[in-house]
């Protein structure tokens, strides 16, 4: 079945174009004809069922299709009627039934279907189909950019924003080409319209000259035929012709045509009882016929009174009814709700409320949303929800992040600009800055100059993605300040719906809530992810039977979690970049290891201090001009007290032990580090 209908259209294109040099019988003629107008009435129809235009696709191609049928069909309707003055008996059954004894209003009633197709209807889907292309391909890269900006702000994955790319290029592409199908679809009514005069004008001088026939005759009998075949070509077309207005005018909804509109006439009474109304006020008009809009008032009156009213509410009176539910501004709730501290804010300035107003098109607190999911997903930590608001005190452009009350961090969004990352930014005009998560150079260019910017190898983000991505950064710093109780809470009884056995043993009997939060923070601290709470748990339980101290239980869940620790730093090729330590220098370190109240800590002298300090941070920069982001591997046993070092000194150096390399990644050393020089 899908070879025959692979091979079917182009048979059927060869056939057409055989149509136009091979004579066909008139049976045979008949059954194409009749082929034509019940396939240009399914075209008609289709389209008319579509939500959007791109739910027709073909529907370009079709017309070209159908615009050289009708051509052969002309062509060979026309050899019969000039050489045997018969063609069929469709086309004499159209000539007649037209015709209807009389010639003149035959031709004048085909004149009239003519310039209905060709002045209106084809004329119009054609400026509609000229107009929709360009406007489609001006916004296409604004649709483009807002498919980037919503990846990497979270709100999409990679195959939903490649899903959306091809569909914007999609809707280019079916536009361009609709613009085109539409010049075929006109330049066929001319053709129709220059045949049927070449029929009538043929006709009569071979019927006078060849036949010898009279000349009212040869009027008769061609026009006859020369009516008929243009009413049998011209009905397709037509059909054809409105099929296309039909199309380039639909815009995208949740029905087809027909229910959209019976839902938006109907959607209130009122005008259509005006209407009923209306039409039996015109019975009252002397010399009009009164039956024919008494039927027509008294069915619109019926049918308003069936219809069901969508209430409208009044603005004013949903405000004031929200007001008066309000708590007033003096009152206990009220001051105490104002008294709370949210864990995380974002303040913006009067002028970065657009980008939070969902009415002027800001999508601010959708990417924002959207964020929530991304870090759960990569840190296993249900973020609170981010409170929004604008500060009239802040400078014109600046945002501010609060944690826990205190501000976090801050930066800048100046109005109509884009952010444009790369080191050649000189020859762009705009306010130089910096990046606000990795500290690269930056300039804040005019929007309209996004493409020079691009041009320019450097990386453009929009407003809304510089502050969301900022946001992202923040919470992943401080990603354990984030975990309330409350929240340990929610974490602990999720896993108890699957794996009920696995928190019953382990809280209240070996460790308390509080316990398991300290360990969760110590995670997140040092970049882990929690989403395994199984796995944690587990190890927990049986570390927790032997000791509840903080850095063992630390380390017991780290031990558990294994590989998927240092899993996020192996490359796609499968590598691992690490840092290694001098046997005997580990050694050291090991030796210096001191318990405190906050854990083990190293005690080591400035010297060995600073060596260690020099060396990671010298094989770091390297790793960096590489474009690598590189792990420091040591011994469980020194890992807890290494780390701790390490994060107040390089926060973004990952301290991993080696039973948490990956087993599967190909080990690459960047560099021994040891108590006097990085070695490579």
């Amino acid at each position: 079945m899908g070879k025959l209908t692979k091979a079917a259209v182009p048979i059927g294109v060869v056939a057409i174009v055989l149509m136009l040099v091979v004579p066909l019988p008139a049976p045979v003629l008949d059954l194409l004809l009749g082929l034509n107008i019940v396939g240009s009435l399914l075209i008609l129809l289709v389209s008319m069922q579509i939500k959007r235009p791109l739910d027709f696709a073909v529907f370009p191609s079709l017309v070209l299709i159908a615009t050289l049928m009708r051509l052969a069909l002309n062509v060979s309707s026309t050899r019969l009627v000039l050489t045997d003055g018969y063609a069929g008996k469709v086309i004499e059954a159209f000539g007649h039934f037209v015709i209807g004894g009389s010639l003149i209003v035959g031709l004048v009633i085909f004149v009239i279907l003519t310039i209905i197709q060709f002045v209106v209807i084809t004329n119009g889907a054609g400026r509609v189909a000229e107009v929709g292309a360009r406007f489609t391909l001006d916004a296409m890269p604004g649709k483009q950019m807002a498919i980037d900006a919503d990846l990497n702000a979270g709100l999409i994955n990679e195959a939903q924003a490649r899903k959306r790319r091809k569909e914007v290029t999609s809707e280019a592409d079916f536009y361009g080409s609709m613009d085109g199908a539409s010049k075929f679809v006109k330049g066929d009514a001319i053709a129709a319209i220059i045949i049927t005069l070449i029929n009538l004008i043929g006709g009569f001088a071979i019927g006078v000259m060849q036949l010898g026939m009279s000349m009212t005759d040869a009027v008769a009998t061609y026009s006859l035929l020369t009516v008929g075949d243009g009413l049998v070509s011209q009905i397709p077309a037509l059909l054809i012709s409105t099929a296309t207005g039909l199309i380039v005018t639909r815009s995208a909804s949740e029905g087809d045509m027909g229910s959209d509109l019976i839902s938006q006439l109907s959607r209130n009474k009122m005008p259509v009882r005006i209407a009923g109304g209306a039409s039996l006020a015109l019975c009252l008009i002397p010399g009009l016929p009164k039956l024919p809009f008494l039927v027509i008032g008294g069915l619109f009156l019926f049918l308003s009174a069936r219809l069901e009213d969508t209430p409208d509410e009044d603005p004013d009176e949903v405000a004031a009814a929200q007001q008066a539910d309000e708590p007033q501004p003096d009152s206990p709730e009220e001051i105490a709700d104002k008294m709370r501290v949210d864990p995380l804010e974002l303040e913006v300035a009067f002028d970065l409320v657009e980008l939070v107003d969902t009415a002027r098109g800001g999508d601010l607190l959708d990417r924002v949303k959207a964020l929530r999911r991304k870090v759960a997903m990569e840190t296993g930590l249900v973020i609170p929800l981010v409170r929004t608001r604008d500060n009239l005190d802040l400078p014109a452009s600046q945002y501010v992040i609060w944690l826990n009350g205190v501000p976090a961090a801050r930066g800048t969004s100046p109005a109509g600009t884009v952010l444009a990352i790369g080191d050649h930014l000189d020859g762009l005009p705009g306010k130089p800055t910096r990046e606000p998560v990795f500290g690269l150079p930056a300039k804040w260019v005019p929007a309209e100059l996004q493409r020079q910017a691009e041009m320019a190898g450097a990386t453009v983000v929009d407003r809304s993605s510089v502050i969301t991505t900022h946001l992202a950064e923040v919470v992943r710093q401080n990603a354990s300040q984030l975990l309330g109780r409350e929240d340990v809470k929610v974490l602990v009884e999720m896993v108890r719906r699957t794996h009920p056995a696995v928190v019953d043993e382990l809280t209240p009997a070996l460790l308390s809530l509080g316990e398991v939060q300290r360990v969760l923070h110590a995670l997140l601290d040092e970049g882990v992810s929690i989403r395994d709470l199984v796995r944690i748990f587990e190890a927990l339980s049986l570390r927790a039977k032997k000791s509840t101290d903080v850095d063992g239980l630390v380390e017991a869940a780290r031990a558990a979690l294994g590989a998927a620790i240092s899993h996020p730093f192996v490359t796609p090729d499968e590598r691992l970049h690490v840092i290694t330590l001098e046997p005997s220098f580990e050694q050291r370190l090991l030796e210096a290891i001191r318990p405190t109240e906050a854990g083990q800590v190293l005690a080591l002298d400035g010297h060995t201090v600073d060596a260690l300090v020099r060396g990671c941070t010298n094989l770091l920069d390297e790793a960096d001009r590489m474009s690598l982001s590189p792990v420091l591997v040591c011994s469980p046993q020194v890992r807890a007290a290494l780390s701790r070092l390490v994060r107040q000194v390089l926060p973004r150096l990952s301290v991993v032990s080696y039973n948490e390399v990956s087993r599967t990644a190909q080990i690459e050393s960047l560099g021994v580090v040891s108590g006097a020089v990085a070695v490579r």
